[in-house]
């Protein structure tokens, strides 16, 4: 009895992996995952909550990599025109000089804080489109009166740096 109480916990455990991953194949490069045509192992919930349905990839399967291996060209001109569009954006952003007003105390110290919406507003408003997740501020908001280098993630193979000054009302 002893031995197919063993079994049986293998033959769960066998089967409780295989439901916890699945293979995907990726119709654009996916930061710290893979390339354009890389078959994959993700969890489910990454595969079927956010990567199929953003159109990042497909289930792996012997029809959809035969219809992949089809449109492979189709979607590498697609990428690189996105890293094109990219490249211009990021010269753009590297060309503007952002000035941000805020209420401010007399030490320096803001009241409030300039956040990612605040950047991207005001990099917007001055003549470059940019949505508020492109802009990374690792140390958290900005609190302080000062010049402050602030990178954004323009595309997956591209960040750039804006240069923003805050300065107080």
């Amino acid at each position: 009895m002893r031995l197919g109480i063993v079994t049986n916990n293998i033959l769960n455990q066998v089967n409780s992996e295989a439901l916890q991953t699945m293979e995907i194949i990726l119709l654009e490069k996916v930061a710290n995952l893979g390339n354009l045509g890389d078959k994959v192992v993700v969890k489910p919930g990454y595969g079927r909550n956010f990567l199929i349905p953003k159109g990042k990839a497909v289930r792996a399967s012997a029809e959809k990599l035969a219809e992949f291996e089809q449109r492979r060209s189709e979607l590498v001109q697609k990428a690189t025109a996105q890293l094109a569009a990219a490249q211009a954006r990021a010269e753009a952003l590297g060309k503007l000089k952002v000035v941000i007003a805020q209420k401010a105390g007399e030490e320096g110290r803001l009241y409030g804080s300039v956040g990612a919406k605040d950047i991207a507003d005001a990099v917007t408003s001055a003549g470059v489109a940019l949505l508020k997740n492109e802009v990374r501020l690792p140390a958290g908001p900005i609190r302080h009166i000062g010049d402050y280098e602030i990178k954004l993630h323009i595309h997956v193979d591209l960040e750039a740096m804006v240069p923003v000054k805050i300065v107080a009302e």
